[in-house]
């Protein structure tokens, strides 16, 4: 199982980008698929998730009403737009794929992409 995340860059504040996530190894079905973003000197966090099959999403606090996770299961991508960016919002950014949520925290995701760095600057 691959994930190759991209689309990561330096923008203004108030500005939108577009990360993407190419799933590649297997079929993901039921699987969820999710964002995360680590900060400098800060921990890694959850940002968003949606479930393969339905599109259910959720969204962390920081981030709902301005980011969007949707994916694309014919081409097996999942996407993440980000709008009225700030400057908090400048970490690098993980796709990250689980089978199920049993801990309701990042160890439930056993696949992770490599990070896409995003700028955000005030």
């Amino acid at each position: 199982v691959q994930l190759q995340a991209s689309g990561g860059g330096s923008v203004q504040a108030g500005g939108s980008l577009r990360l993407s996530c190419a799933a590649s190894g297997r079929t993901f079905t039921n699987w969820v698929m999710g964002w995360f973003r680590q900060a400098p000197g800060k921990e890694r966090e959850f940002v968003a998730r949606a479930t393969w099959n339905l599109g259910t999403t959720y969204y962390a606090d920081s981030v709902k009403g301005r980011f969007t996770i949707s994916r694309d299961s014919a081409k097996s991508m999942v996407y993440l737009q980000m709008n009225s960016l700030k400057f908090e919002d400048t970490a690098v950014y993980y796709c990250a794929a689980a089978r199920t949520l049993r801990y309701g925290n990042s160890r439930d995701y056993t696949n992770w992409g490599q990070g896409t760095l995003v700028t955000v600057s005030s």
